[in-house]
């Protein structure tokens, strides 16, 4: 399994997503530029320039229209995909940290850090009234006022956004009226990263108390539970499989005083129905920060701290394996 190695950033990957179709890769990373790239050779398309600071999320809708990026220079960022225009400029009073499209690509919400003495919001526009882009005036603001979101996606349906908190708590926020619709808390630490299933059935999540835990979209129903040894920072499902790929490795600060074995920077890979590990890849030279399954499930890729974005294609073995009960 020889990966693909593309090296379009200076600083550590923030994102990695592929869009619906798997032909195209998008990556951000803490070095203001955002990449798009051919997922089946790893050429680089193109880049979507104008941001001023690192930029944390990335996403694109449906039909690969349009690209949302948001970034610490306190905005987040509408692009035209096919041209690289700047389409919107939505102004923040802090960093935005996550953002996602709807299922329509209508609608479009991203959170804000707290911070500088502003409290976390997670906030929604729809891109049909210009009036709310010009204005810079969301029709909907959800103040959250205890514990920032560090991650979020949007529920089955565009109903709801799932999102995730520094305290590990997960809330279903009402795209419509605003309000809490569920609650769980399974987890202790800081939740880094959430991803849905390609049906959008389930979320897993990836977690700074080393688990990452697969719930129910709809009830938040906690349904399995993946243990690792260091703290994971993300976790993808396949589409076509029953595995579940997590990366993750030990805070960026305290990599330099470790080998490359002992950080643990593979990725790994677990059984969804047994919650057992059976393979691992090596690669990085640091912490993954980002996973992602390409929406066939042929292959996946990582991004790193090292600034590096790996595509993996599967080997014919992998489809063929069946893990002993």
């Amino acid at each position: 399994m020889k990966p693909i190695l593309l090296q379009g950033h200076e600083r550590s990957i923030t994102q990695i997503k592929y869009n619906r179709e798997g032909d195209l890769l998008f990556s951000v990373a803490k070095d203001t530029v955002t990449n798009v790239w051919y997922s089946v050779n790893g050429e680089r398309l193109g880049t979507y320039n104008g941001h001023t600071g690192a930029v944390w999320c990335v996403d694109c809708d449906w039909d690969t229209k349009n690209v949302l990026t948001g970034s610490a220079d306190n905005s987040c960022r509408l692009w035209d995909c096919e041209t690289g225009k700047q389409l919107a400029l939505l102004n923040t009073n802090s960093a935005v940290r996550t953002c996602g499209f709807d299922f329509s690509g209508n609608i479009i919400m991203f959170s804000t850090d707290k911070q500088m003495g502003y409290q976390c919001f997670l906030n929604f526009f729809d891109l049909r009234d210009p009036q709310q882009i010009d204005d810079n005036n969301p029709y909907l603001s959800i103040p959250c006022s205890e514990h920032k979101i560090t991650s979020a996606v949007w529920g089955p349906l565009g109903e709801f956004v799932i999102a995730g908190h520094e305290n590990g708590e997960i809330n279903q926020f009402s795209a419509k009226s605003g309000d809490i619709l569920k609650k769980a808390k399974e987890h202790t630490r800081q939740i880094n990263d959430i991803q849905s299933s390609v049906d959008l059935t389930m979320v897993i999540t990836a977690s700074k108390d080393n688990t990452s835990k697969l719930f129910d979209s709809n009830s938040l129903d906690h349904i399995k539970t993946f243990r690792t040894e260091r703290p994971v920072n993300s976790a993808a499902i396949s589409p076509t499989m029953d595995h579940v790929v997590m990366g993750g490795g030990q805070e960026a600060m305290e990599v330099t005083t470790t080998s490359t074995r002992i950080g643990k920077f593979e990725a790994r890979f677990f059984h969804a129905t047994y919650e057992e590990e059976f393979g691992r890849v090596k690669g990085h030279f640091g912490p993954i920060n980002c996973v992602a399954f390409h929406p066939d499930g042929k292959s996946y890729s990582s991004g790193g701290e090292d600034g590096y974005v790996r595509i993996h294609y599967f080997d014919p073995q992998y489809f063929d394996f069946e893990l002993e009960a």
